[in-house]
């Protein structure tokens, strides 16, 4: 195998060659010295990816679609809406109005989700229907959003949940979860009836519950959309001796609205280029100045669109996005999730195309799109970031003396008065940016093989390939493999290099409108 390898490293010379003879303008230098390090690289980006609904867990692709994320990029967490709504089965009540728990479908999800070495950043909703107050629902799958009508009961619930996953998995590992209540309790009525007084009686109760049970369990919110009633949740927390570990929020990069499953109403990517990590900044400063200014930050969900009917997520632009907005936020929060792996997602109903701009990182089918390998190249990241000025890339390294530089363009692209589902649900072919050089000094003298990987147009690029099969409603089995195989991530170009006794490396890349590209440097 190995023989074979090198050989394939051999063939692509040429390839390499040809690359890098693309000289144009040098507009731009990316350096360092790796003896010069910034300090530990910052994980946050996958510490929790998102999911749509607890019962889609439960199906064989979901499952194997998360299992195989979890190889590429080691998400850590995993959130999703749902928990406690009918589908999961989780409560009723008998003739006398007795409560009646049931945990069985929750402990098939979160054992193989622990199987596979991921944990549950748990979600606390919706309302079970029996213990609902009202009959409001929200999506296609109808997960009530009123209060309960029993708060006590509602208490109970929790109390019970949270003793049985105690007794199951032992509470050592249920220390290591997170408990979110709710979702996004600002959208009224979408996800919540209530008020937000309301909500806070319902968070009271949870929390106090959860604590209950473990003083050391972690219980946080208000898993609110758009960053919204952050100060008021510590505020009142703080006031009324509630317990609070973390404060979680949402943000994504549109102009306008935070609630459209089918995506009719347009969307438009923001001009603004801090959308969503402003966003992020701010709300670390607002903990900071309150009077529990220690607590952990979790974005629960971001993304550049609200809506899972937006081809800006199957586009080549959404990896470069990703990159550039987790950059600018540096450390402000402690995990940022993006929503979410999957397009195995039904807020608004089973979906009738393999491509329908939908949230995921992966189709339907499992085909990876280009916001997949953002996660996967960030996960080749070494341990230790280096220092380096460009505002647009990471450089890294491990101890066993290899590096690596992943960087990016992000160019906002959209035309004045179009929307997102009218302009990247085509075929859009990336301007020329001229070119980037990687500088690297103080490396080991040595032999080296070089890994370069790529996304950008035509590059791991599905929805384009999509495109020009003409966008058939079903894929053929010999399509979806075609597509998989052009997506697949793995290295485009493979070369062995010798780093002479002046520890220099400097290569040239040709850059293009919203490419990526990930350089690996792996000492032989």
């Amino acid at each position: 195998m190995k023989v074979f390898f090198l050989y394939t490293c051999l063939l692509l010379i040429s390839s390499f060659e040809i690359l890098t003879a693309q000289n144009g303008t040098n507009n731009r230098t990316i350096s360092a010295d790796v003896e010069h390090e910034k300090g530990p690289m910052n994980q946050m980006f996958k510490e929790c990816i998102g999911a749509g609904r607890a019962n889609e867990g439960l199906r064989a692709d979901w499952q194997q679609q998360l299992k195989t994320v979890k190889q590429d990029c080691d998400f850590r967490y995993i959130r999703m809406h749902g928990l406690l709504t009918d589908d999961m089965a989780v409560y009723k009540e008998d003739r006398q109005g007795n409560p009646v728990y049931n945990f069985q479908y929750i402990d098939v999800l979160y054992d193989y989700i622990l199987d596979i070495g991921m944990k549950p950043f748990v979600e606390l909703g919706f309302m079970p229907s029996a213990l609902a107050s009202g009959r409001e629902t929200i999506f296609w799958w109808k997960g009530n959003v009123t209060p309960p009508k029993d708060y006590n009961k509602w208490g109970d619930l929790i109390r019970n949940l949270v003793l049985h996953w105690t007794e199951r998995y032992g509470s050592d590992e249920v220390n290591t979860w997170y408990f979110e209540v709710w979702n996004e309790p600002n959208l009224t009525p979408g996800f919540w009836t209530g008020s937000q007084e309301d909500y806070f009686k319902l968070y009271t109760y949870a929390a106090n519950t959860v604590k209950s049970v473990n003083q050391d369990y972690k219980v946080g919110g208000p898993a609110t959309a758009g960053a919204a009633w952050e100060p008021e949740m510590i505020a009142y927390c703080y006031k009324n001796s509630v317990p609070l570990d973390f404060i979680s929020t949402h943000s994504y990069g549109v102009d306008a609205g935070f609630l459209d499953e089918f995506g009719g109403r347009g969307t438009r990517l923001s001009q603004n280029d801090r959308s969503v990590s402003q966003d992020v900044i701010q709300s670390r400063k607002e903990i900071s100045a309150s009077k529990m200014p220690d607590l952990e930050l979790h974005y629960t969900e971001w993304s550049s669109s609200y809506t899972p009917a937006d081809p800006l997520h199957d586009s080549y632009h959404e990896a470069a996005y990703i990159l550039d907005r987790i950059k600018q936020s540096g450390d402000a929060a402690t995990s940022m999730s993006y929503w979410v792996f999957t397009d195995i997602f039904e807020e608004a109903g089973p979906r009738f195309t393999p491509f329908h701009g939908g949230f995921g990182l992966m189709n339907t089918q499992g085909i990876k799109k280009p916001a997949y390998h953002a996660y996967a190249f960030m996960n080749k990241l070494g341990i230790t970031e280096l220092q380096n000025d460009d505002k647009a890339s990471w450089i890294c390294k491990n101890d066993d003396n290899t590096y690596q530089v992943l960087f990016w363009d992000y160019t906002y692209t959209l035309p004045d008065s179009v929307n997102n589902q009218d302009y990247y649900n085509k075929d859009l072919p990336a301007k020329d940016k001229g070119t980037v050089t990687v500088d690297l000094s103080g490396i080991p003298e040595g032999r080296y093989r070089l890994e370069v990987y790529r996304t950008g147009y035509m590059h791991n690029d599905p929805y384009t390939l999509y495109c020009h099969l003409d966008k058939p409603d079903q894929l053929t089995k010999k399509q979806v493999e075609f597509l998989k195989q052009e997506s697949n991530g793995e290295a485009e170009l493979c070369v062995l290099t010798t780093i002479d006794a002046t520890g220099k490396f400097k290569h040239e890349f040709p850059l293009r409108e919203n490419d990526v590209y990930l350089i690996n440097l792996i000492q032989l």
